[in-house]
């Protein structure tokens, strides 16, 4: 059954690090996003063209209730531990059952 096994677990490890890529990309973005960065800077152009289209349906929802406060990159990262740790972690553990690593 290691057929199955090993190809499960690199997926599940494949997901899990675009995923906590992701996150620290979010973290960055929500850094910059404090310090009113140049619009025309390359890095403030990619990490914004990343996030957006993942944050605005957030700020969609959630609006503004906080007043300036933008929680919707907590709200982004929360939701990807929770992905991490209730789909990527059991199905590594499924990987490992299947006679994987």
């Amino acid at each position: 059954m290691f057929i199955f096994g090993d190809p499960i677990i690199a997926i599940a490890k494949i997901l899990n690090y675009v995923l906590e890529i992701y996150k620290w990309v979010i973290i960055i973005s929500a850094l910059i996003s404090w310090v009113n960065p140049d619009p025309y800077n390359p890095i403030v152009r990619f990490l914004h063209s990343v996030t957006e289209p993942v944050l605005r349906p957030i700020r969609r929802f959630i609006g503004y209730r906080l007043g300036p406060l933008d929680i919707s990159p907590l709200v982004v990262i929360i939701a990807i531990m929770f992905i991490q740790l209730a789909i990527i972690k059991p199905l590594m553990k499924f990987g490992y059952i299947l006679g994987g690593g």
